[in-house]
């Protein structure tokens, strides 16, 4: 009885192990976004923007779309970082989010976003324009 308990904890203690080393190799990056959306009921949204990893510089590429309550349009310039990466390509993907909002010629914004790969963006930054928003949207990022 002993021995299969030793065996199950040695076993529980691998697979531990194993998660923990599996979350160490990831690692983060930083992130500067520049975003423009525009819409009436549906809207739509493009951009560009640079991941830093690992002292290189990747351009990125953004497009999305959103549906719900949407007039206006605006520019929002994001900076954040960027975790649980590999490698510059698991930033790439479908980040969605639910949310609403104003902005009368600037205001604030601060938003944590999951990918499919399990990246993580923490972005803050400022938005300039004339919109009112309360919608589902989805931003899908690529690397150029």
């Amino acid at each position: 009885m002993r021995i299969l308990s030793g065996l199950r904890l040695a076993f529980v203690a691998g697979l531990a192990l194993l998660g923990a080393i599996s979350a160490a190799r990831a690692d983060s990056g930083t992130i500067a976004l520049r975003i423009y959306k525009a819409g009436f009921v549906v809207g739509g949204s493009a951009g560009s923007g640079v991941l830093t990893f690992h002292g290189r510089k990747y351009p990125l590429s953004i497009g999305g779309l959103s549906y719900g309550f949407t007039f206006g349009a605006s520019e929002t310039r994001f900076h954040g970082r960027v975790t649980h990466i590999r490698r510059p390509s698991d930033v790439a993907g479908v980040y969605a989010q639910a949310g609403a909002g104003a902005a009368a010629v600037r205001g604030a914004q601060a938003v944590v976003l999951t990918n499919q790969s399990g990246a993580v963006l923490t972005l803050t930054g400022g938005q300039k324009g004339l919109i009112v928003s309360a919608d589902l949207s989805g931003l899908a990022l690529s690397l150029k």
